[in-house]
């Protein structure tokens, strides 16, 4: 990553770490909240793979919440996480070794539109899986193809995505119109939904299965983190919603985040998670 200076003269890579360090705690605050959905994920990985999966690879791994996941469901295997952040992959190393797995969980630091030879060259794997990533890949026809490439027959591609950021707010917040986290997913959420099968399929995968998830949490399920998770997440959409919310809209939306304000997000008991995610599960033939 080259360094380049912005016009308040702070060095780019020192924001970009910003960032990074930002999404790593979104990453690691949605493990927690969503735990539940992580550990039934994994228990339809460990049905399909079967319990004697060796080799596991997690394609973008992040600061790893699914490499760790993967570790605890596949006590025997080894997890090889790439991710082209060495300050991501610093994080999941020390999180490994926080949770005593750090013998079997490796990190590659790989750009993976680039070639994947220096984590693929010790034979195939029994299980990759590609968790909120394959959409920032430049080809995923291509990451895909390699992932065929580098499973064993009978091994299992498991990708799942987020179909967008989860929703958090009662209907009326008490700040504002009541509607307001509708109208900022409305004006925010305008991508199509991420879908696989096809490209799957197109590899020379057999798709076995594809799942949606409707998650709905309330706070005593979501638990203690539940709180700043929203924060993080409603700050997110905050910084895309500037030229597609109307102003009265944007004040409500900042009073919830002023951790001063009596409405203040970070100290909301009123707040549940409502989000949908979908599962792919595909098996080399």
């Amino acid at each position: 990553m080259s360094a380049h200076h912005d016009t308040d003269g702070l060095p780019g890579h020192e924001r970009a770490g910003e960032a990074e360090g930002a999404m790593a705690r979104l990453l690691e605050l949605d493990a927690e909240v969503l735990a539940r959905h992580l550990e039934e994920l994994t228990g339809l990985l460990a049905q399909a793979v079967g319990p004697d999966a060796d080799r596991i690879l997690d394609l973008g791994s992040g600061p790893g919440a699914g490499s760790l996941a993967l570790a605890r469901r596949f006590p025997a295997a080894r997890v090889t996480a790439v991710d082209i952040s060495p300050q991501l992959l610093h994080r999941l190393r020390r999180q490994a070794a926080a949770h005593g797995v750090a013998d079997r969980v490796g990190t590659v630091e790989a750009d993976l539109d680039g070639p994947w030879t220096e984590f693929t060259e010790r034979g195939a794997f029994d299980l990759i899986w590609a968790a909120a990533f394959m959409h920032h890949v430049s080809d995923p026809a291509r990451t895909f193809a390699r992932a065929f490439e580098h499973l064993r027959p009978g091994g299992l591609v498991a990708v799942s995505e987020m179909d967008f950021f989860p929703r958090f707010l009662p209907e009326d917040t008490g700040a504002g119109r009541p509607g307001l986290e509708a109208r900022l997913h409305h004006a925010t959420n305008t991508q199509p939904p991420h879908e696989w099968t096809g490209a799957l399929e197109r590899a020379g995968f057999v798709v076995e299965e594809r799942r949606p998830f409707e998650i709905r949490l309330n706070s005593a399920q979501a638990g203690p983190a539940l709180n700043a998770y929203a924060q993080v997440c409603l700050a997110k959409l905050r910084s895309h919603a500037a030229d597609v919310l109307e102003t009265d809209d944007l004040a409500a939306l900042d009073a919830l985040l002023d951790e001063a304000q009596p409405q203040s997000i970070a100290r909301r008991g009123d707040l549940s998670v409502r989000t949908t995610r979908t599962a792919w599960l595909a098996r080399r033939p």
